[in-house]
């Protein structure tokens, strides 16, 4: 459907195309005609001033051969006029390809809008069982929806960006809690192994207090025994 509203909104935009061609077209064959009336009274003019050059030739030749002059004038004069016929054959042939160019591509749209026809009938189907009264009333609202499908999908793409960019910053977060948390890993890692330390420091520490009280019980029992000793002696 979506379709055939397009081709049908592409041929009313042809037939207004065809119209404006075939306006066109009959301002260019009516410029055409003007251009031929005068082309044809400036032929006309040209034989008729080639017909007085030819006689005024002939009953003035002893003049113009005196009068070179004169005789270079009328030359000058009747090329230029040879190039003005020229240029008016060119301008004519010019024309007539720009008509059939025009033609052609009259018979081409024509063509087209027959094609295209098909799609008139069927939007006029369209409107009788809606609730539409008018075709153009079927093309506004198909417009209307297309503007609204754009702007949904504008909307979509924003908020796609607006997720993007939250996923990049949470990425970004995650990064650096990750960095933070292997930083902190590692601080536990070398407290660990400064606690391993301690705890062997303190058994080593343990044993040589134990050490130092088994002396200290060997020396307090030769200090009682050496006592005793006195003692005895004292005695």
């Amino acid at each position: 459907e979506e379709d055939s509203v397009s081709q049908f909104i592409y041929l009313q935009k042809k037939k207004k195309e065809t119209q404006l061609m075939q306006k066109a077209l009959e301002a260019k064959e009516e410029a055409f005609r003007e251009r031929m009336k005068v082309i044809t009274h400036q032929w006309r003019d040209l034989h008729a001033k080639e017909a007085q050059l030819k006689t005024y030739m002939e009953k003035s030749g002893m003049i113009l051969k005196e009068n070179d002059k004169m005789r270079i004038q009328a030359l000058k004069k009747a090329s230029k006029e040879r190039e003005t016929k020229m240029q008016k054959e060119s301008e004519l042939l010019k024309a007539k390809r720009e008509l059939e160019a025009l033609r052609k591509k009259h018979q081409k749209l024509c063509n087209r809008v027959q094609k295209y026809s098909i799609f008139v009938k069927y939007m006029e189907d369209v409107v009788k069982i809606s609730q539409f009264e008018e075709i153009q009333e079927v093309i506004w609202r198909y417009e209307m929806l297309l503007r609204r499908q754009k702007d949904l999908l504008q909307s979509q793409q924003g908020h796609k960006e607006i997720s993007e960019q939250a996923k990049v910053l949470l990425d970004q977060y995650k990064a650096e809690k990750e960095a933070e948390i292997l930083q902190y890993e590692n601080e536990l890692v070398q407290l660990q192994q400064r606690f391993d330390q301690a705890q062997s420091d303190i058994h080593l520490w343990e044993t040589c207090w134990a050490d130092i009280q088994d002396m200290t019980a060997k020396k307090t029992l030769e200090l009682q025994t050496i006592k005793m000793a006195i003692f005895n002696l004292s005695q």
